[in-house]
C-alpha cells in the first residue's frame, strides 16, 4: 500500500517549506520514559564530531549498553569516546572506537568482518559524509570522492550490514539502519541524469559542480533506498532515511573554510540552523521510535515525509533502476547480488 503524506513532494521541496521547518519547528527529542535501549548495541558512523557525536550521546542517554564509534581517525575517535564517557557511571555503558574509512572498500569489508564478532547489533546510524570544493578522484576506484563516500560506499556498507543485522537482532524486533539524508536531495539540478551509463558521469570534470555534487549524492541515496526496499523486507532490518536539517557545528563544510561560499553557508547556518544536538534528534528518532511503517521512507520532524519529487516520477524510477544495476555491478566483488537474493 502506498504511503500517504500530508504534503506533496513538490511542496515539501520548496525553499519556503524549508525556511518554515528551520524557523518554526524542531525534531522531537526521544525521552527515557518512551525508549529504553538497555542491552542494545549501536554503531554510529562519523561519530567523532557534530551530528554523529550528538546522536551517539542521545542513544547513550536512552540507556544504550554498547556503542561503536565508527570513524576514520583513531585519535579523533578516542577524543569522542572521552567526551561521551564523561559523567557516565563506569560499567553501565561500553564504548569502543572502530576504524572505518569510507573511501576504501577494503576498510569497509574489514569493518563488516569485525561486526560479525558482535554478540548483537540493533542499531546502525550511517551519518558519515563529505563535501569537497574540488573534484577529487578516489585513487583506488577512480570515482569522484563525494560520490564514492556518500553513495557507493554507503551502498556497500548498507548491503553488507543487512545479514549482520538479521542474525544479531531478534526477529520480533528487527534491527534499525538509518541512512542520513538531506533537504538538498530535492534541490539538485542533477545534470548527470540523462547519462548512460550513469556512474561514470560523476567522474567527468565537465559535469562536476561543487555546489551540486553533495546534493546529488544525497539524491542517489534516496534512489538506492527506493530500490533496496523492493527487495529487502522489514523483517530483515528496517531501513529509513532521516533528515537532520540545516545545522551548525557539523564539520561537513570544513573543506570550504575561507571561501566565499563557505562564509555564506556559515552565515546561513547561524541564522537558520539548529545546533548539532537538535539535528541529531532526527537520527535518534528514526532508529528508536519508528517501526515497519518507516521502512524505505524519508523522515523529517519525527514523521514520514516525501523524498525528492523526481523519486516518484517515471523518469526517476527509470534512473533508480539503472543506478541499482550499475551499483550491483560496481560492488559485485563483495557478492552484493548474492546477499540481496538470499535476503529477498
Amino acid at each position: 500500500m502506498a504511503t500517504t503524506f500530508d504534503v506533496t513532494p513538490e511542496k515539501r521541496a520548496t525553499q519556503v517549506a524549508f525556511f518554515k521547518r528551520q524557523l518554526f519547528s524542531k525534531p522531537p527529542l526521544a525521552s527515557r520514559q518512551e525508549v529504553n535501549l538497555t542491552g542494545k548495541t549501536a554503531i554510529v558512523t562519523g561519530s567523532n564530531t557534530g551530528i554523529g557525536l550528538e546522536c551517539s550521546r542521545q542513544l547513550l542517554d536512552l540507556g544504550l549498553s554498547k556503542l561503536i564509534i565508527a570513524v576514520r581517525s583513531e585519535s579523533k575517535g578516542q577524543a569522542a569516546l572521552k567526551d561521551l564517557s564523561s559523567g557516565r557511571a563506569a560499567g553501565k555503558h561500553s564504548i569502543e572506537v572502530w576504524n572505518l574509512d569510507l573511501s576504501s572498500y577494503s576498510s569497509i569489508t574489514a569493518f563488516i568482518e569485525r561486526c560479525k564478532s558482535l554478540e548483537r547489533l540493533d542499531i546502525v546510524v550511517h551519518n558519515a559524509g563529505l563535501s569537497n570544493k574540488i573534484l577529487e578522484l578516489n585513487p583506488a576506484t577512480g570515482h569522484d570522492e563525494i560520490t564514492q563516500v556518500n553513495y557507493l560506499s554507503l551502498a556497500l556498507l548498507t548491503i553488507l550490514l543487512l545479514p549482520v543485522l538479521k542474525t544479531k537482532s531478534k526477529p520480533q524486533d528487527p534491527g534499525r539502519l538509518a541512512i542520513v539524508s538531506s533537504d538538498t536531495a530535492a534541490w539538485t539540478p542533477f545534470p548527470e541524469k540523462d547519462s548512460k551509463p550513469l556512474l561514470p558521469a560523476f567522474d567527468k570534470p565537465e559535469l562536476f559542480n561543487n555546489q551540486n555534487r553533495y546534493m546529488t549524492s544525497k539524491l542517489l541515496g534516496q534512489f538506492f533506498l527506493s530500490e533496496l526496499v523492493k527487495r529487502i523486507p522489514p523483517s530483515i532490518a528496517i531501513v529509513n532515511a532521516p533528515n537532520p536539517g540545516l545545522c551548525y557545528g557539523t564539520g561537513l563544510m570544513s573543506d570550504w573554510d575561507g571561501s566565499l561560499l563557505g562564509y555564506i553557508v556559515r552565515g546561513l547556518q547561524r541564522m537558520l540552523g539548529w545546533s548539532a544536538a537538535v539535528g541529531a534528534r532526527a537520527l535518534t528518532d528514526a532508529v528508536v521510535k519508528h517501526g515497519v511503517e518507516s521502512h524505505g521512507q524519508y523522515l523529517e520532524g519525527g514523521k514520514l515525509q516525501p523524498m525528492a519529487p523526481i523519486v516518484y516520477k517515471p523518469e526517476g524510477q527509470k534512473i533508480a533502476e539503472l543506478l541499482w544495476l550499475e551499483t550491483m555491478e560496481e560492488l559485485k566483488f563483495a557478492g552484493v547480488g548474492d546477499i540481496i537474493r538470499e535476503l529477498s
